[in-house]
């Protein structure tokens, strides 16, 4: 047994407690696969990190991710909270303003430069047509109305989401979450536009997702996915912001800068609990 550094925060939301939990062992050296995957099904967070030495040259260190019940290459608001967690307890990046995150996708960077807002750089999406069985089980199941359906996709980031955009945010907020249940339904993700002036641009929800909760309260790696989807049909010129979590009370948010190699995905991230883990 060892003492080891352990950090609990709050990701995706300008309010603590009310974003995404994480928890984040900084000290996960030495630690085997049973015992981080043990350690991640008794904080039943939807996500447990474990920072390691990286193995790449370039990379400041080295990321596992794990939900209660399995590892995951890529996720979003682990990405940005553990990079939080290790620059609080004393971590320097090698490039001053970019730390780069080695994770099961390769190397992520992410901004640095504003500690109170990281910011991602999304790692490629794949982007292909929704399997049409897949399609018409996910609209008969949420009675969703064709006339309402924009686009749809299967995007592929690492986690693979069946993506609908609706016409507006309130096709959105109106999907009942209570008639999908994982496994049948993996991970469905849906945006919408808010109308102009508002507070933000869309509307997310992550439904059936792995944790065994109805709704994902905010979603890292499905705004990437999302980002890039857009991207490629022209609709992200510009920098915008998403609400997530607003049907189960969460005040999620999430902004996406586009750039020439791709989108930034950021958020404020918050340290709620500090200690030592004795693992």
């Amino acid at each position: 047994m060892q003492i080891r550094r352990f950090i609990q925060c709050d990701v995706f939301t300008p309010t603590p407690t009310l974003g995404n939990a994480l928890a984040v062992v900084v000290d996960g050296d030495g630690l085997d696969d049973v015992a981080m995957h043990r350690f991640a099904a008794w904080t039943n967070l939807a996500e447990t990190t474990f920072i390691l030495p990286p193995r790449e040259p370039e990379a400041d260190y080295r990321l596992r991710i794990f939900t209660p019940t399995r590892e995951m290459l890529f996720a979003g608001h682990p990405t940005l909270g553990s990079c939080a967690a290790w620059l609080h307890c004393g971590g320097k990046p090698k490039q001053e303003g970019i730390v780069r995150q080695e994770c099961g996708v390769g190397i992520v960077e992410i901004d640095s430069r504003d500690s109170g807002h990281l910011a991602f750089l999304a790692p490629p999406t794949e982007i292909r047509p929704v399997q049409p069985d897949t399609f018409e089980a996910i609209v008969e199941t949420l009675q969703i109305s064709r006339q309402r359906i924009l686009y749809s996709a299967e995007l592929d980031n690492g986690p693979v989401w069946q993506a609908f955009q609706l016409d507006s945010a309130d096709s959105v907020l109106a999907l009942d979450s209570s008639r999908v249940r994982w496994p049948e339904f993996r991970a469905l993700g849906f945006i919408g536009a808010h109308a102009e002036g508002g507070e933000c641009d869309y509307e997310v929800r992550m439904l059936a997702p792995s944790s065994g909760m109805s709704e994902d309260p905010i979603t890292g790696s499905l705004n990437s996915a999302l980002a890039h989807w857009l991207q490629s049909r022209g609709q992200l010129t510009q920098p915008v912001s998403v609400a997530q979590g607003t049907c189960i009370e969460r005040h999620g948010r999430v902004s996406i800068r586009p750039r020439d190699d791709g989108v930034m995905i950021g958020g404020q991230t918050h340290i709620l609990i500090e200690g030592e883990l004795h693992l």
